[in-house]
């Protein structure tokens, strides 16, 4: 590292316009991610698809982050993260772009492929960026740091959550359609919201089966809607592009020599980076199902309409982003590992109440969860290459953006739950999507014992056990 780094120092003066650009990266994908959770719901209804097939989205987009993870990783270790960072826009432009025929043609398929593509994007500007802001500095400061960079993430993902809440949502001909029909029957007042949500969706099938012709107008209208924010996100990548074609950025430490990558890859065989990938998959699969579900929740146990449950999912990445400013300052008096165990079985307990809580209580139990996600994927990240030199540092950040394929397979299985109807849970028949929060518990299970692993690892290592990194 760098000598002229101060030991205490967060991001030395020399970085701190690179610091800047790039942690605006951190807003940009915070933003694509969170305008197209609630897309989940809004093509299930205006696709008529079921909770599993309609979960596809989340399987392209994360699923395009697997694909591209490795292969991002060697570009970056061959040239630079410049290089990185600029192919990875280039094809973000590309998928986002290719929203405009996928809404011409009403093609569900089609939006799954720009969605994978723009995915494909993402994986190379992730595998550049997080390990570009660990070298920003000292070592020392290196979890602080990307928790700072980080804290942007969530900035950009409530931009998105706010356009998609306020500006597509409300106007979705769909959401009119399903107000009207419980407008015109008020007898679905006296059934339960999972019910009357049955009879609403049996209705739209009707009104595309009777009318067609209706119908395709109104999808057209929906889905020329729902483009417009990635046209303009494909604008944004393109005059990013530009910005960085001037910027230098750091390529780490030019002290360690060049490994073979067997050799490198060698350096990525312990506990602490492989529990790291595993612990990170099934955050990333928390975060989206806590994310994309919220509205199913409100929808279909609460009786909300889509846009009035957006705005709890808002509240969520409020109490987030919040969360995560504190949860950086803390981490300058308490070990990373520590605190995300700690939040770890925090989400545990807010989990199961989003599961045996009725009523809104339930629903502030599934907004709480957001408070214990807060800090865990850069502090997850930044446990999990620590100790490893510059190489070893690039491909591991490989690693750490395929485990983001578990945003691509958990919500998955959440929407197949759902489509059960009603579980057996405890002896007693529950709604589906209540029981399917039992997933995220679970998931906050493994995250707890990848704390608590890097808790043993630590006490058994000199100057370790009260690291603050």
């Amino acid at each position: 590292m760098d000598a002229s780094f101060q030991s205490d120092s967060l991001v030395p003066r020399k970085y701190l316009y690179p610091f800047v650009l790039v942690t605006f990266l951190f807003a940009l994908w915070g933003f694509a991610n969170d305008v197209t959770n609630p897309l989940v719901k809004a093509f299930k209804d205006i696709f008529l698809l079921s909770n599993a097939q309609s979960s596809l989205v989340q399987t392209a987009f994360y699923g395009g982050y697997a694909t591209m993870a490795i292969p991002a990783a060697l570009l970056v270790r061959w040239r630079s993260y410049n290089a990185g960072i600029a192919v990875g826009l280039f094809l973000f432009a590309v998928g986002n772009m290719l929203f405009v025929p996928a809404s011409l043609y009403r093609d569900f398929s089609l939006f799954l492929v720009a969605i994978y593509v723009l995915s494909f994007g993402l994986a190379f500007i992730e595998t550049s960026a997080y390990p570009c802001v660990l070298s920003m500095g000292p070592a020392s400061t290196a979890t602080r740091r990307l928790n700072l960079a980080a804290a942007f993430n969530p900035i950009g993902s409530l931009s998105g959550m706010l356009v998609c809440g306020a500006l597509i949502l409300p106007y979705l001909n769909v959401e009119e359609f399903r107000a009207k029909e419980v407008q015109e029957n008020p007898s679905y007042a006296s059934l339960l919201p999972s019910e009357a949500d049955v009879r609403i969706t049996d209705a739209l099938e009707s009104f595309r089966d009777n009318r067609p012709q209706e119908h395709r107008e109104l999808q057209s209208h929906d889905l020329s809607l729902i483009k417009w924010p990635y046209v303009g996100l494909a604008g944004a990548a393109g005059l990013l592009m530009v910005l960085f074609t001037f910027l230098r950025l750091p390529n780490g430490d030019v002290t360690v020599p060049r490994q073979s990558l067997v050799s490198t890859l060698g350096g990525l065989l312990s506990a602490r980076y492989i529990g790291g990938v595993i612990a990170q998959a099934f955050y990333v699969g928390v975060q989206i199902m806590s994310w994309t579900f919220i509205i199913h929740y409100g929808v279909t146990l609460l009786g909300m309409s889509a846009s009035e449950a957006q705005y709890y999912n808002i509240c969520a990445m409020l109490l987030y982003l919040s969360c995560r400013f504190l949860g950086t300052a803390c981490l300058k008096y308490i070990s990373a590992h520590a605190l995300l165990t700690l939040l770890a079985v925090g989400g545990m307990a807010f989990s199961s109440g989003a599961v045996f809580l009725e009523g809104m209580a339930g629903m502030y139990s599934l907004v709480a969860i957001s408070a214990c996600m807060s800090i865990m994927f850069p502090t997850i990240y930044g446990i999990a290459l620590k100790g490893l030199n510059t190489e070893e540092a690039k491909l591991g950040a490989a690693g750490q953006t395929f485990a983001i394929v578990g945003g691509a397979i958990l919500p998955f299985a959440q929407g197949s739950v759902i489509d059960l109807g009603t579980v057996e849970l405890l002896g007693e028949t529950v709604d589906a999507v209540r029981a399917s929060f039992l997933l995220p518990f679970g998931c906050f299970v493994v995250i707890a014992c990848y704390g608590f692993l890097v808790t043993f690892l630590a006490n058994r290592e000199p100057g370790e056990a009260n690291s603050f990194n």
